[in-house]
């Protein structure tokens, strides 16, 4: 396939991923936190410790931050703008689903691998998300590639080099998009090794292996020392301690469950999940599973490999304590290229991949072209700030009680430059007795507006408390 068709190809998979990432608000908490941090990370021009609301964010490495800023400087502080790094990376990721999917078998196998890659509902949502996934999908794909490669052994000195460069340097950039989870591939290439018996055969390749994980090391050191300094080494104790060690034994955010039997009946929760977000081709799992348990002994190393690699992320994120669906997304493009190579070898199924994967396609383009529109009127900071935009000035602090979204900060410092404070709804009144302009959000009820106050209401449903409630955004002039 030449260069111009792979970039056709990338085209057309960047249009359909960002199909609607134009038209909803963004959700949930960590689309609005990414989105912030790093429009405040550009306000400083500070591209080394992110901040969210005036404090440290030490949730993500700065990858995304300094994708999105990037974005912005061309684009505007928009929505689409904090999500096109997402998806141009679920692109790129798509042509590497492609290219590694014709390696293994051919190019009716790449097709087929990009489809249900391009199809699968997990993927089809991440690749519109303001946030840091995707990003880490594809340098884990390409490091899981790069790998492959490595371990094949039948290369030239000069390709062994460029695969050697691709592998560790996409590790090492993996790492600065989403932390160690993208170090999985370096584990991968190791227990294949191992389990193959592989001996060095080209002389230096310890020496390779050495200073490859030294190159590794100094491109994540390049940002990390001055980001430990700059913090006194909390940002390792965060970044790592609490969101990575936290992460794996305890819940966080109330994503998992407490208690020993609340962690066991949890093991099964990717296992469950995945046929929601691989769906469609979730459906062929189990024809999977038998297909490959009644070939075993007969599965290639390339079967081998991919399986491995799947089963790393599974396995990882199966005993790690906080579980959310999409962890496991790294090992979907794997599982793609895996499908594709079985359907390939059984006609009667293979013959129904473009079907599905058409049906498929244009049902999630109608839901992100004619459904996302009409979700905008559901998101509370959105509608509250358009209504107000007007009374609001750029000098303003603003407050809000029981209703404290991120998105509220992401939408208000479009229009001022003050800091948001999270308020119980006793100290919401005085909050607003303080001297200068400023706003607040809060249940109606919660506070008596002054006669000389502007009131934008809204109507919503609060799923933190799981009630429905009418917000009011009060304006001090």
């Amino acid at each position: 396939m030449r260069i111009f068709h792979y970039f056709i190809l990338f085209v057309l998979a960047a249009l359909i991923f960002a199909a609607g990432t134009w038209s909803l608000p963004l959700q949930d908490r960590d689309e609005p936190r990414f989105a912030e941090a790093s429009r405040e990370m550009r306000e400083r021009g500070d591209y080394v410790v992110p901040y969210l609301n005036n404090h440290y964010r030490f949730d993500k490495p700065p990858l995304i931050y300094w994708a999105q800023t990037t974005c912005y400087k061309f684009l505007g502080e928009s929505d689409f703008a904090a999500r096109l790094p997402s998806v141009l990376a679920a692109a790129a990721t798509l042509l590497l689903v492609y290219g590694f999917g014709r390696r293994l078998g051919g190019d009716s196998v790449g097709w087929g691998a990009a489809l249900i890659f391009l199809t699968s509902v997990g993927v089809a949502v991440h690749a519109k998300g303001s946030v840091a996934d995707m990003t880490m999908v594809f340098f884990f794909t390409l490091s899981t590639w790069a790998g492959w490669e490595l371990l094949r052994g039948e290369l030239s000195t000069r390709s062994r080099w460029g695969w050697w460069s691709v592998f560790y340097v996409s590790l090492a950039l993996g790492f600065l998009a989403k932390g160690p989870v993208a170090w999985l591939p370096l584990v991968a290439v190791g227990i294949f090794a191992a389990m193959r018996q592989t001996r060095p055969t080209v002389q230096g390749t310890t020496f390779r292996v050495i200073v490859g994980l030294l190159l590794m090391l100094a491109l994540v050191a390049a940002w990390g020392i001055p980001a430990l300094e700059r913090t006194h080494g909390e940002f390792f104790q965060v970044g790592i301690g609490q969101h990575v060690i936290g992460r794996s034994i305890g819940t966080m955010e109330g994503h998992g469950a407490n208690g020993i039997f609340g962690y066991l009946a949890m093991l099964p929760f990717y296992f469950i999940t995945v046929f929601v977000s691989f769906f469609p081709w979730s459906i062929c799992l189990p024809w999977l599973v038998r297909q490959l348990r009644r070939n075993s002994s007969e599965l290639r190393d390339d079967q081998r490999y991919l399986l491995l690699g799947i089963a790393l992320v599974f396995g990882i994120f199966t005993f790690v304590r906080t579980k959310l669906p999409h962890y496991t997304l790294p090992a979907f493009p794997l599982m793609a290229i895996l499908l594709a190579q079985e359907l390939h070898s059984v006609p009667e199924r293979w013959a129904s991949i473009k079907r599905w994967a058409g049906v498929t396609l244009v049902v999630q383009m109608a839901v992100f072209l004619l459904v996302f529109p009409l979700l905008t009127r559901f998101s509370p900071s959105y509608v509250l700030i358009q209504k107000s935009a007007a009374a609001l000035k750029p000098e303003m602090e603003f407050a809000s009680t029981s209703y404290q979204e991120p998105s509220l900060i992401w939408y208000a410092r479009r229009h001022v430059h003050g800091w948001f404070s999270p308020l119980p709804p006793d100290k919401i009144a005085e909050f607003m007795a303080k001297p200068g302009p400023r706003f607040c959000v809060a249940p109606k009820g919660t506070l008596q507006p002054a006669p000389d106050w502007q009131v934008f209401e809204m109507h919503s449903f609060n799923v933190n408390h799981f009630k429905s409630e009418t917000l009011q955004l009060m304006v001090k002039p």
